[in-house]
């Protein structure tokens, strides 16, 4: 499973969602974009999400954390991988 995350260092929804990937043992590569305009364009091209975090998982973006909380609360964020 290849998880990317980009977020902003100052954002509580992107402390959660690394908190409930770092919980579950799963690895991310993380971006951080909180100075970085070009990374935050590059965030709009590749998931359509203007708010952080942007989770992207196998080349499929997910949504933000409350998506992510949704698919750890009913089972389905190993699943998600497959």
């Amino acid at each position: 499973m290849h998880i990317e995350i980009y977020t902003k260092d100052y954002c509580p929804y992107c402390h959660r969602a690394k908190k409930t990937l770092d919980a579950r043992g799963l690895a991310y590569t993380e971006y951080d974009i909180t100075f970085d305009l070009r990374g935050q364009r590059e965030m709009v091209e590749r998931t359509s999400g203007r708010t952080v975090p942007q989770i992207i998982i196998d080349g499929k973006p997910i949504g933000g954390s409350d998506e992510l909380a949704y698919l750890d609360k009913t089972g389905n964020l190993a699943a998600e991988a497959v």
